[in-house]
């Protein structure tokens, strides 16, 4: 059976495996409480855990998966990715303390590494452009989607069963599901040379060479990066609502899981749909999309960092922070995509993942843990809250270099019109 025929099909496919990723990857946030108290971890640590343990697994991977999916069977770099993850989600449930966990989550860091690259390329493949960021956003639908039910698994089945058995649980799913899909191959072997990636080195240099090029490539990376410095919020969002706001821990776990599933969902929806038509209609293009959005949202996310717990502004706020990075997931990779050539596809996603780890999960998440110890050590009052501000306005700066990218854009198409005529 030729699958790609069916990219309608492959789509929903590939939406499910990114909620079994991001399950497995967020409910050890859902469960941060109860880990972090069982294995005596403190916020450093696990800001450690959710941050560099993760970009030093993931982040390398995902740009070494990237040349792989660019050279060979995309559909099986994925299958693989899920047995890895699959397992090592098991052995994080009998984890017994710090440097266990911090083994089984670099492991399962590296299977997830396969899923993005080769997914958004393969997608950018069987769709054509005016439907690619609808495509996209709906594959990116997954991160709420599995946020979502990450944390609605730690607030309702979680705090029956416990968070060891969960980790069991998520981890025989994949194991299930991995079996079937390696089944589809996909052979890039008899493509043209400039169809398919180089090896590791040089598709690298290639890359690297497409970023220093072209400015608008450059200024969209660093616009998704930043964007993400919205991931140590998520990361330290129920331990900041419990310490700071005297929310119940359970009570939230589900309120943040059944928020993120809405807004995010709505969120990579929305931001899909509009981003391909503002796209066809503005000159802007996506980038202008993006840089709209994030300004229109940006003063819910500052007021709900203020704003008393339980009212409507705070919840107003919460939901603009969900909705938000997830809108602009589906844009940004499509306007990366557009802006290099196809044997580049899932490398330039995978370098894309690389900065984004490093700097947004990695980087920030230490400094959020460490830096919020260090104010509450020296006498500071809501110390969460204010270094949870500063990673809400680096992500909201990210507008400004959405809206260079548009320029950009533009001056590559009237410099493309100039030449036709």
């Amino acid at each position: 059976m030729n699958w790609k025929k069916y990219p309608a099909a492959v789509l929903l496919v590939l939406l499910a495996m990114h909620i079994l990723a991001q399950v497995d990857r967020n409910v050890l946030l859902g469960f941060s409480p109860q880990v972090t108290r069982e294995l005596a971890i403190g916020n450093a640590q696990y800001g450690f855990l959710v941050g560099p343990v993760w970009v030093l697994s993931y982040g390398f991977m995902a740009m070494f998966m990237g040349t792989l999916a660019d050279r060979f069977s995309r559909t099986r770099v994925i299958a693989a990715g899920v047995m890895i993850w699959s397992v090592c989600t098991v052995a994080s449930g009998y984890a017994q303390n710090f440097e266990q966990m911090v083994a089984a989550r670099f492991l399962v860091a590296s299977g997830e590494a396969a899923l993005v690259p080769a997914a958004v390329a393969l997608l950018a493949d069987l769709f054509p452009p005016h439907r690619r960021g609808t495509a996209i956003s709906i594959f990116f639908m997954g991160i709420p989607l599995g946020i979502g039910v990450s944390f609605l698994l730690a607030g309702t089945v979680g705090a029956s069963h416990g968070w060891r058995e969960t980790f069991h649980w998520l981890g025989i799913v994949g194991l299930l599901i991995a079996v079937p899909l390696s089944f589809l191959t996909e052979d890039r072997s008899k493509l043209a040379a400039h169809e398919k990636g180089a090896p590791f080195l040089p598709q690298m240099q290639a890359v690297w060479s497409a970023v220093r090029s072209v400015p608008a490539l450059r200024m969209t990376i660093v616009g998704f990066v930043m964007v993400n410095m919205m991931f140590p919020s998520l990361a330290f969002t129920q331990i900041w609502l419990v310490n700071e706001r005297g929310l119940d821990a359970a009570g939230m776990a589900t309120r943040i899981g059944a928020l993120q599933l809405v807004f995010g969902t709505l969120g990579a929806l929305i931001g899909g749909g509009l981003g391909d038509r503002f796209a066809r209609k503005f000159k802007s293009g996506h980038g202008g999309f993006m840089a709209l959005l994030i300004a229109v949202c940006a003063p819910l996310m500052i007021a709900y960092r203020f704003a008393p717990a339980g009212s409507l502004l705070f919840y107003l706020g919460m939901c603009a922070g969900f909705f938000m990075p997830l809108a602009v997931y589906g844009p940004a990779t499509t306007l990366i995509q557009g802006l290099v050539q196809p044997s580049m596809r899932s490398s330039i996603i995978g370098f894309s993942m690389l900065l984004l780890n490093i700097f947004a999960v990695a980087i920030a998440s230490l400094a959020v843990g460490a830096i919020r110890d260090y104010l509450a050590a020296n006498g500071t009052v809501a110390p969460f809250t204010k270094v949870l501000l500063t990673t809400d306005m680096l992500a909201i700066s990210a507008s400004l270099f959405f809206a260079l990218a548009a320029r950009r854009v533009q001056g590559l198409q009237l410099a493309c019109l100039g030449r036709v005529n």
